[in-house]
């Protein structure tokens, strides 16, 4: 059966799990190269993304691009994002790489958004907004060797706005008791109906731990979580680990960004936040 189980993981999955145990981690840094804040000794986004990979390579389970860093400064700052995805499928291609961008639109629009980011950046995993539904998000679900990350609960103070919507009780889900929220409806949906090509995942915020408890319990065992939110935001790291962690004490992507990239000693500081997940994960 465990065979079985590993020939169904797409090739995304396999590499996330597979750096994780190499490396000890379930951090994920966001390279979130905000141009008006990188030291002025640094010429471009890119060297400074270069510095930060070389100098934490070895703590991480991925690394988190977030375009709009990027897509601020125009042409030059796409030139950026490619040449440090370039560098990290060269010199470290056994890390994943994440392109935040929360796309969502319709099937022949997103068509364009998925060469960009599997073809001409070639990363593993993309951020994609629900919204449109699954019709629209056809074109990245079919990437069955990708990494298809689906914003659920986001970690904004004004997620509740939409996210906690109880919906009416034509859309209620046996598995869950009470009037079900759009978010909760969203993870079940990914993780029982859309997740055919075994290649999806959701965004659950590390400010709303109990919502991520009840992600965790809609989609099981077998489902990986990125959780933005730790550090610069103010989540909890200990009751996020409590909240999402399946019984394996896995399946959670811990992305922090400013709080590790901007800090005096980058290595450093990745190596307190990987040790201070350890710390959870070695308990009994």
């Amino acid at each position: 059966m465990k065979n079985d189980n590993e020939k169904l993981k797409n090739i995304f999955i396999k590499k996330l799990e597979t750096i994780v145990k190499k490396n000890q981690s379930l951090l994920c840094v966001g390279l979130d190269s905000d141009f008006e804040k990188i030291p002025p000794k640094f010429t471009d986004q890119f060297e400074f993304n270069k510095t930060i990979i070389d100098a934490t390579h070895d703590l991480v389970c991925s690394y988190k691009l977030n375009t709009a860093f990027y897509e601020a400064i125009g042409y030059k700052g796409i030139f950026f994002l490619k040449k440090t995805c370039d560098y990290l499928r060269k010199k470290y291609p056994e890390i994943p790489i994440i392109i935040d961008a929360k796309r969502g639109d319709i099937d022949n629009t997103n068509l364009g958004y998925v060469r960009l980011i599997f073809e001409y950046l070639n990363a593993d995993a993309v951020t994609v907004n629900p919204y449109l539904g699954e019709e629209a998000l056809a074109s990245f679900l079919a990437q069955k060797d990708k990494g298809i990350i689906v914003l659920c609960k986001t970690s904004n103070s004004g997620a509740y706005e939409f996210q906690d919507l109880v919906l009416s009780s034509k859309y209620q889900v046996a598995s869950i008791k009470g009037g079900i929220k759009l978010y909760q409806y969203i993870a079940y949906q990914v993780a029982k109906k859309w997740n055919k090509n075994k290649n999806c995942l959701l965004v659950v915020g590390a400010t709303y731990p109990s919502e991520l408890k009840e992600v965790r319990k809609i989609v099981g065992d077998d489902f990986w979580i990125l959780v933005p939110g730790v550090g610069a935001q103010g989540g909890d790291l200990q009751e996020t680990l409590k909240a999402g962690l399946n019984s394996k004490k896995q399946g959670l992507i811990i992305n922090i960004s400013r709080a590790v990239i901007f800090s005096k000693n980058p290595r450093k500081e990745a190596e307190r936040w990987r040790s201070e997940i350890g710390k959870v994960l070695s308990r009994k």
